[in-house]
């Protein structure tokens, strides 16, 4: 068990992963401290936003395992297609559901105009837009060329 725990630890693949993630949220929470609101542990996990912190992640992957196994290596490859789909299911699918959702809650505000509601508002931040996502892939990118410097 202590080579398995070892072996996690100094996989450094898997680490700049997490850190692109980790720095893609940080930027999230500083934008938000920046436009003046109060600090909100909610900003850590949060979907959506700038930068987008699975873009950074799955493209940190990539170039990664691009980096450690070679950029002909099939993994490699398999790490590209995966970052491609994640970074477009965040973009298009995501995204329409947070507009469906923002639609929905003007619906819903229109129809009990005056009246209380027990219903929560649904979330309407669930995508990226094309910015986001190219901001959270080009961090996921410089992080992962400046760890094999």
């Amino acid at each position: 068990m202590d080579n398995f725990w070892r072996e996690v630890f100094d996989n450094q693949v898997l680490w700049i992963t997490l850190l692109s993630w980790a720095i893609a949220q940080g930027i999230k929470i500083i934008i938000g401290l920046a436009r003046g609101k109060k600090f909100n542990f909610y900003w850590v996990l949060r979907t959506g936003g700038l930068p987008s912190a699975h873009s950074a992640a799955v493209v940190a992957l990539a170039v990664a395992l691009g980096k450690e196994l070679g950029f002909q290596s099939p993994f490699f490859a398999f790490s590209v297609i995966f970052a491609l789909i994640t970074m477009f299911d965040a973009q298009t699918w995501r995204r329409s559901i947070g507009v469906q959702a923002r639609i929905l809650n003007k619906i819903m505000e229109d129809f009990h105009e005056g009246r209380k509601l027990k219903e929560k508002r649904m979330k309407e931040l669930v995508g990226h837009t094309p910015v986001e996502i190219f901001a959270g892939a080009l961090i996921g990118i410089i992080v992962a060329i400046v760890f094999y410097m």
